[in-house]
């Protein structure tokens, strides 16, 4: 049999996984819907806080949410570079096109945000071959970065288990290059879905704020499985405002303020005199975030399944010719 009809065959008899079908991703619905949720969450907020103790400049570079699209469209880019095509890799003019495009930034913060990556080593420029005129220098995420990323998607992937027992991590643990088909299919859907690049009014107040995605981990972490009261509110705990900024590397003012418009937008608020009282978020609050997240999460989940199904296409294909 000739090796286009034995493949034909073998789709169509389904030993040829395709691709594309929905497989067991999880969808936003049905993540939302898993008990589990909040135990997920609580999951990737612990990642992220011993990523931040760990290295809290590079901490900070996930700290909010245009600075995690930025982070997410540089990764994307580098991953995506493939030697000897040219409009291919990380260059500050495609990540400028990937992100004005999505509206996500503009033209200077991107160039600022490189900056900074540069400052603090998480990227570095490569020199362009000799005779090669008017080509874009590649710019290079650092290792301590690509750990960094690393360790975001086994975060996530940690989280999802959480949410249905399942063996995501452990599959990752197996086959380390499923990170690299996995985060740029994940980056580029969340960075076109508006429902995940504009998050709510009121969870946007936090996230939108430089930091505030960190300040969010906090609450995440401090709530635990805490039930709302009758009148809607979860309680947090006591908050030191100014010991909280400066854990974060947050001005006491900043942080300040962000407290205040969430208190004024009813997002927020203290049980009694301020200085000795415990915090509460709102339930509606924490059910956009839950929201929110897994959006992101089930982007994740269906990148990282197509990563799988690639494998196994690859697989099933090498045995074809092997047998022809």
């Amino acid at each position: 049999m000739q090796n286009s009809a034995l493949q034909k065959d073998m789709a169509q008899r389904g030993t040829f996984p395709s691709m594309t079908e929905n497989g067991s991703y999880l969808t936003a619905d049905e993540i939302l819907s898993k008990p589990k949720l909040r135990a997920g969450l609580r999951t990737i907020s612990e990642r992220m806080m011993e990523r931040f103790l760990a290295n809290p400049r590079l901490g900070r570079a996930l700290g909010s949410h245009q600075r995690w699209l930025l982070s997410q469209a540089a990764f994307a880019l580098h991953l995506e570079y493939q030697p000897g095509v040219r409009d291919s890799g990380l260059t500050v003019g495609r990540l400028r096109d990937l992100i004005t495009a999505n509206s996500a930034a503009s033209r200077n913060t991107v160039l600022n945000f490189l900056e900074e990556m540069r400052h603090y080593r998480f990227v570095r420029d490569i020199p362009a071959p000799e005779g090669s005129r008017g080509r874009r220098r590649l710019i290079e995420v650092s290792e301590i970065a690509e750990q960094a990323m690393t360790d975001w998607i086994r975060a996530n992937l940690a989280a999802l288990d959480t949410l249905d027992d399942g063996d995501r991590l452990e599959a990752l643990e197996a086959d380390p290059s499923l990170f690299r088909d996995t985060q740029p299919v994940s980056a580029r859907a969340c960075l076109e879905d508006p429902a995940w690049l504009e998050p709510p009014a009121d969870v946007g107040l936090f996230q939108w704020t430089d930091g505030g995605g960190l300040v969010m981990d906090e609450l995440i972490l401090r709530i635990g499985d805490t039930p709302p009261n009758e009148e809607g509110r979860i309680c947090v705990g006591a908050i030191n405002v100014r010991k909280l900024a400066d854990h974060f590397l947050m001005s006491h003012t900043h942080l300040q303020r962000l407290f205040r418009k969430a208190a004024e937008a009813g997002i927020v608020g203290w049980s009694g005199a301020r200085r000795k009282a415990d915090l509460w978020i709102s339930d509606e609050f924490l059910g956009n975030y839950q929201r929110w997240q897994s959006v992101k999460f089930s982007h994740i989940d269906r990148a990282f399944r197509q990563a799988q199904a690639k494998r196994r296409n690859a697989g099933a294909l090498h045995a074809v010719q092997r047998w022809s």
